[in-house]
């Protein structure tokens, strides 16, 4: 595991002075959905196109392939009981896998199947929140080609105690990362259709207000990101996010001003906090996983 010597840009008091970024391990066709399993001290994560789970323990930086033939997972999180819930393009549902065994928790939407979830989060309630752009449906290589069933693309927010399922965003092109403010009065989602129109499209992270009631409100801009396309972000005890973009992570402050830059020497799709005390960053991007020391940490739920 070596430093790749690249530079930090206005490292803004979020990292240490002496950070460097790390390539912990290659081999991977393309990293997505980076997950810190505390107990094990290893970060699982897809490899979409490979259709595997991968994961990696940092200290020795050797490969291991967790499952095959995955039904080509995307995102992932952990429940409140440290379980394991993540998106699956190929079976259009969210899933939780536990030991290595695959319960699926929602694939419909007023019987409509989903598109194909993307990225998830958990509630401080339980809810499971997550995106369902197409991206799975319209790509062989990360998914199985179908139709679009209910119509749109939404953020969708699922009550396991109730089998309740609801739209909770309805007015995005195609949402993709999300992550609430430390308070979770903010939902933040990625909007990323400019990934399929050749750059055309929103490359921007939206910012919603969550009432008490858990519906969304008073849609607004938070940054456009650039270069490239913000996918997915995770939000820190500050409320500061940090997201993907291009061949860089990007720090934002709560009001939306840029204060870090990380490049990377591939294409960054996604990205999680852990590490013995949680303050590393991993990044999924291109074929690897890198790490970066910070000074601080995932906002943790209320």
């Amino acid at each position: 595991m070596n430093g790749n010597g690249a530079g930090v840009i206005d490292a803004a008091g979020v990292l240490p002075a002496s950070a460097e970024l790390t390539h912990v391990v290659t081999g991977a066709t393309w990293s997505e959905g980076p997950v810190w399993l505390a107990d094990r001290g290893v970060v699982r994560w897809s490899d979409i196109p490979g259709n595997r789970i991968l994961e990696v323990d940092p200290r020795d930086g050797q490969l291991i392939v967790h499952r095959t033939d995955v039904e080509f997972t995307n995102g992932r999180t952990l429940d409140l009981d440290g379980s394991v819930i993540q998106c699956s393009h190929g079976r259009r549902s969210i899933e939780r896998e536990v030991d290595g065994v695959v319960t699926t928790l929602v694939d419909r939407f007023n019987g409509a199947r989903l598109n194909s979830p993307n990225d998830v989060i958990v509630a401080s309630d339980g809810a499971i929140w997550f995106t369902d752009p197409p991206y799975g449906i319209i790509q062989a290589h990360e998914g199985h080609v179908g139709e679009r069933e209910y119509g749109g693309h939404y953020v969708f927010r699922f009550d396991p105690s109730t089998g309740e399922i609801a739209a909770m965003v309805t007015d995005m092109d195609e949402p993709n990362g999300l992550a609430f403010s430390p308070d979770e009065s903010i939902l933040y989602v990625a909007d990323s259709a400019a990934v399929l129109r050749g750059g055309d499209g929103d490359h921007h992270i939206v910012a919603y207000d969550v009432n008490d009631d858990w519906t969304c409100g008073n849609r607004r801009i938070f940054a456009v990101i650039e270069p490239g396309v913000p996918d997915g972000f995770r939000v820190d005890i500050e409320g500061r996010v940090w997201t993907s973009s291009a061949g860089a992570v990007q720090v934002f402050t709560p009001e939306g001003e840029r204060i870090a830059t990380i490049p990377v020497p591939e294409g960054v799709a996604n990205l999680c906090f852990g590490g013995e005390d949680g303050s590393t960053l991993f990044i999924a991007a291109g074929t690897s996983i890198y790490s970066i020391p910070t000074l601080t940490r995932q906002a943790a739920r209320p």
